[in-house]
């Protein structure tokens, strides 16, 4: 008899622990499931308003003699090497002002050859060897873009290329 009620209280325990084994693998997926639900709806729902997309660089015209390009494009985005009044291959005369109009032209003719235009600058950095140079430059910059204006940061720089009082960097989005 010992046997026999050994062999039952063993199919009882072999029984719970299935069922107990039963519940805790039960637990365990239906958590993971929740787990995966929980991270995978934000997801889902960004993917939804937005397409995400991933585009390599596209270098565009070069620097002639100089080893950059003149213009990177990523995406619908246009980042552009930093300009000076050069025309004809010379600096501008005339200071500041006649500088910052011709950096300021170079500039849209770079946006205009990779098909933007000055609205969709969003960003620009400009350099100044002498920053009481400051106000006529802004007076320029003034005239040249309209608002609502790019963000813009200003450096004072101890010198710039071919001696130019001023350079500027920009960059646009569509």
């Amino acid at each position: 008899m010992s046997k026999t009620i050994a062999k039952a209280i063993h199919k009882v325990a072999s029984k719970t622990r299935a069922t107990n084994l039963s519940k805790v693998l039960l637990v365990a997926a239906c958590t993971l499931g929740f787990a995966v639900s929980a991270t995978a709806a934000p997801e889902k729902a960004a993917t939804q308003n937005a397409t995400i997309t991933k585009s390599s660089p596209v270098f565009l015209g070069d620097g002639g003699d100089y080893p950059f390009s003149e213009a990177v494009r990523v995406g619908d985005t246009l980042y552009m090497s930093g300009q000076i009044g050069f025309k004809d291959g010379k600096l501008v005369k005339g200071g500041v002002k006649a500088e910052a109009k011709q950096a300021l032209d170079n500039i849209n003719s770079t946006l205009l050859k990779y098909g933007y235009q000055k609205s969709d600058v969003v960003k620009c950095m400009v350099m100044l060897t002498d920053m009481d140079d400051f106000n006529d430059f802004n007076k320029v910059y003034k005239a040249e873009l309209a608002k609502p204006y790019p963000v813009r940061s200003a450096f004072g720089v101890a010198e710039l290329a071919a001696g130019a009082s001023v350079e500027i960097e920009c960059m646009a989005a569509k």
